[in-house]
Formats: structure tokens, sequence, C-alpha cells
């Protein structure tokens, strides 16, 4: 009897997994698409863009920086693999003006087309014990984390539900699984992209348009280093028992799930097994996905 309960376990399982392809979402083909990427001028952003510019898209960058923009357009068009591929560049704050944001991501659709994905990877980070962090940097890590994936999400989802296709990307972190300590003005602006990507999943499915939520670890970037410069001792102490990543190998993960249309994107087997510890009632792309999670 146990052996045969065995038996259809076995076979339920395996139906599913044959199943399961039919019913996920279709990958977003890159060659000819327009990737729109925020914080795009450096770091993971700047390694993001760089993937999708390899695999045949578009890509408009968008980050506070001209000058620091213009530099990174010359690195990226290096990738091309065909001369019509082009790198827009436009220089705003993406946190501060919602309107400004809208009109810029209008202008690009104009030049390139419709947003086929938008990776909003645009952040900054303070870290330090609670009672040590001015409250002004509470506001500044909200606006810039969190209202900085708002506005450029808000200016393109009308035209993907439209156009019933679609991907966007928010890139939290590992200190938006967990809290941590030093972390007391950072890692709720990257809880918060997680709520927001939990309550967008749901209505935007229905229109063949996918959330991701990538959670990297530290990732060897410019950002990273300046954080690093302010951690408290408590935190430097947690973090040497953790590797480094290198952002290159961030993107690649970030731009395969993210086209795929995986809700997670984690990093390597730790990431991998938080992602499942803290998966909670988060979406489930697939039923691998959800019997891996069981």
């Amino acid at each position: 009897m146990l052996l045969l309960a065995a038996a259809f376990i076995v076979a339920f399982v395996l139906l599913l997994y044959m199943v399961s392809p039919l019913i996920s979402p279709k990958s977003l083909k890159l060659p000819g698409a327009h990737v729109v990427v925020t914080g795009g001028s450096s770091g993971i952003g700047k390694c993001i863009a760089i993937e999708c510019y390899k695999q045949g898209a578009f890509i408009t960058l968008i980050a506070r920086d001209e000058n620091k923009l213009l530099q990174t357009k010359k690195e990226i068009e290096k990738y091309s693999v065909n001369d019509k591929q082009v790198v827009l560049c436009i220089s705003v704050d993406v946190s501060k003006d919602y309107e400004q944001v809208e009109n810029v991501l209008k202008q690009a659709q104009e030049k390139l087309g419709p947003v086929d994905m938008l990776v909003n990877c645009a952040g900054t980070s303070v870290t330090g014990k609670f009672e040590d962090i001015e409250v002004n940097s509470f506001e500044r890590l909200m606006a810039v984390n969190y209202l900085g994936s708002v506005y450029p999400s808000r200016a393109v989802i009308a035209t993907m539900k439209e156009r019933r296709m679609g991907r966007i990307v928010f890139v939290s972190s590992q200190a938006g699984q967990l809290g941590l300590f030093g972390y007391t003005a950072y890692s709720p602006t990257k809880f918060a992209l997680r709520g927001l990507a939990e309550a967008l999943q749901m209505e935007v499915k229905p229109y063949n348009v996918y959330v991701t939520v990538a959670y990297p670890p530290d990732t060897d970037t410019p950002g990273f280093a300046e954080e690093s410069k302010t951690k408290p001792l408590e935190t430097k102490l947690i973090s040497e028992t953790s590797s480094v990543c290198q952002a290159e190998q961030v993107a690649r993960v970030i731009v395969k799930d993210a086209i795929q249309g995986n809700f997670n994107s984690s990093v390597g087997s730790d990431g991998y097994m938080l992602s499942i510890l803290t998966s909670g009632m988060s979406p489930v792309t697939s039923i691998t996905e959800g019997l891996q999670q069981v």
C-alpha cells in the first residue's frame, strides 16, 4: 500500500513538471526589445544594461550623473550585436518629480518604441545604528529606493497592459528579505519593494505582464564600496562571513529570471535557500517553483 501511495505521488509530481511549461510565462525575446534601466550608469544597473545589449536589445539608461551616463554609453556600445542597436541616455532623478519621469519615458518610447522591460535599479544606502542615523536619511532612502521605482513603473504600466506584454523588475536586496543590524534605514525601503511587487503582480498578470523582484547579495559595486565605509562594526563582522558577488554574475541571473517571468530572483545557493525560507505568500510563477517551496 505504501509503495502504491509513493508511486502515485511520484507520478503526480512528474505530471506537474510536464504540465508546468504549458502554464508558465512565455520568455520575453530581447533582440529588438526596448529595455529601460534606472540607475544604469554604474554597478548592477550598468551590468544589466550590458547583458541586455549583448542579447540585441535597445537600451535607455536613466541616472542623475550625465557624465557617468555618457561614459557608460560608450562602454555598452562595445557589445553591440548589430548596427541598428541604440543606447539612449537620460539624466533625471527618478525619485523627485513623477511628471518629469513620465515625460522623459514618453520621449524614450517615441525614439525607441514601447518599453518591453523596465529594470528599477536606482538606489542608495545609509548604514548605522538607528539612533545615529539622521531623520532626513530615512526620508531620502524611502524616496530613492521606493518612490524611485514607483514613478518609472507607473509611467510605463498602462502601455504594457494595452500591449499585453512586458516585464518590470524591482532590484531589492537580501536586506529586503530579512532585517539586518545597521540597516534600519535601508531594509524597510527594500521590504517595501516586495510589497509593491506582490500587489502589482496580482493586477497585471491577466495582461501578460510579469513582475520580478531581485534579491542580490553583497555585490562588488561603487555603491557597496561607499556603503562599507560607514558600516557599524557589528555589521562589518556579519558581512565578513559572506562572500561578495560580482555585478556581472548578478546581472546575468536577474536578466534571465526577468525574461522568463520569474517572480523571485536570487543568486547562489544561499540566496536560493533564503528566497525559499522567506517566500511566504509571494506569487508562484510555475508549478516547479511551488513544489520547490513545499
